[in-house]
């Protein structure tokens, strides 16, 4: 499909959501294991340094947004690969308590599921992450089928594995279904991929990346000549920014107490699809997803802090944002 481009942030997009498929939203992409360690400030080499709280808990960019439209009310299906070992036993139960549909996840034999170290500075809750995937986990081309792929009424990508992907958002956009895409780095057919998706909302880094632009306004401009859809970038602290006409629109982030920012982007996709299947205004999809992400950041995991939807109500009606 293609979507109304807007002229103004207080526009809606209008689309013609699919009322007979049986998910609201179907994810494609990664999910992961993630061991969270609070440290009193980030180590130095060569030294020791004491944990002050651990945490294991499910993470994954598509996963994680899975879960914020779960807990939302929305019914979701979860389409990706687990490893055999007690980590992926972990990954798929973390989804199924969230009553998201695992019937399409493939178990993959002898593969060590996703998993990260997370090293969280407990004064800024800033985090860095270590992590490993096993080759083996990622899907096939031959492994996907339309039937599942093209089961909601939106289709939610993270394009790691890019072939597959570009395959998935083929088939969604031939069945007139919006696809949404979250991007942090650079792959091989990275055009190929976003000319071939609706809704394209990328980490900071990848814009400058991608394009070889430093700026973060001038890189994300020259981004929009490879995508016709609807483009975004997520900003951590500073909140998010849309590409709307030819000019770049900023959309502050909410004060909040930050524990923990890991996941906050995969939570603001989560709560952007929620806004986007509710039909609402840019400016109110955008500070939705702002609110959620804000407030993911005040708990420990990608998916610890996401809170009732009445607690992201009560913070965008409050509309206290950072001055940035």
């Amino acid at each position: 499909m293609r979507i109304k481009q807007l002229e103004n942030e207080f526009g809606t997009f209008d689309i013609d959501f699919s009322a007979t498929k049986p998910f609201d939203v179907v994810g494609f992409g990664l999910n992961a294991v993630d061991h969270l360690c609070v440290v009193p400030q980030y180590p130095r080499f060569d030294s020791k340094t004491e944990i002050v709280h651990y945490e294991k808990l499910g993470g994954g960019q598509t996963a994680a947004g899975g879960v914020l439209a779960a807990r939302m009310g929305l019914k979701g299906k979860y389409i990706g690969k687990v490893g055999s070992d007690d980590l992926g036993v972990f990954a798929l139960e973390s989804l199924r308590a969230e009553n998201i549909d695992t019937s399409s996840v493939l178990v993959e034999e002898g593969a060590r599921n996703q998993y990260a170290f997370i090293i969280i500075d407990k004064a800024s809750g800033e985090r860095t992450i270590l992590w490993e995937r096993d080759r083996r986990l990622s899907f096939r081309h031959s492994e996907l089928r339309r039937a599942d792929i093209c089961s909601g009424r939106v289709l939610h990508l993270d394009g790691h594995d890019y072939e597959a992907a570009i395959q998935a958002a083929r088939w969604a956009r031939e069945e007139g279904i919006p696809v949404v895409i979250d991007l942090d780095k650079a792959v091989p057919r990275s055009d190929e991929l976003i000319a071939n998706v609706d809704f394209l909302i990328t980490s900071a880094n990848f814009p400058p990346e991608f394009t070889g632009i430093a700026d973060p306004i001038e890189s994300l401009l020259a981004l929009r000549k490879h995508c016709d859809g609807f483009l975004a970038v997520t900003l951590g602290a500073q909140g998010a920014m849309a590409v709307i006409g030819n000019r770049c629109e900023r959309f502050p982030a909410f004060k909040v107490h930050a524990v923990d920012t890991t996941g906050a982007g995969d939570i603001f996709h989560g709560a952007f699809i929620y806004g986007l299947l509710r039909n609402w205004p840019l400016d109110r999809i955008m500070t939705f997803a702002n609110a959620a992400a804000g407030l993911n950041c005040t708990h420990l995991g990608a998916r610890g802090g996401i809170p009732p939807l009445s607690e992201i109500l009560e913070l965008v009606d409050a509309g206290i944002h950072h001055s940035g």
